[in-house]
């Protein structure tokens, strides 16, 4: 049964490297991780819903208001009446906030290609399919 303790040990260190080395970037752009995030997946779109970024973003809906609060004191995104559905709100990026994504995200992706860039695709792949294997699992 505890046979798979190493790869439980592995997989969280790999994880904590990740964030670790990613958030270290994105502070250095001026925010947080869930700011990013956040930013990252409005760009190139006409608005979310609520809902819609938590999903894409895997934050839970209290962290995400938290980080849309502060988004929209930057003057990075706005809340507005969704005209599909009266009953929600879209979360749009600003002028400043289309400028936060173009400054932001293709900077960051060439950051994460100094450590993924040392793999092959094949590998890439392999590493995909094990690690989506497993969440299936789940």
């Amino acid at each position: 049964m505890s046979q798979f303790l190493p790869t439980l040990r592995a997989l969280v260190r790999t994880y904590q490297a990740f964030d670790n080395f990613s958030e270290r970037h994105i502070k250095s752009l001026g925010l947080t991780t869930g700011q990013f995030d956040v930013i990252a997946t409005l760009g190139n779109t006409a608005g979310m819903s609520c809902g819609e970024i938590g999903e894409k973003t895997l934050m839970v809906k209290g962290t995400l208001t938290g980080v849309l609060d502060r988004l929209e004191v930057k003057g990075m995104i706005v809340r507005v009446e969704n005209p599909k559905d009266k009953r929600s709100t879209l979360i749009k990026l600003t002028e400043l906030g289309e400028k936060t994504f173009n400054t932001t995200f293709q900077p960051h992706l060439e950051y994460l290609s100094q450590v993924f860039g040392q793999l092959s695709d094949k590998e890439l792949q392999e590493i995909e399919i094990q690690l989506n294997k497993l969440q299936q699992l789940f």
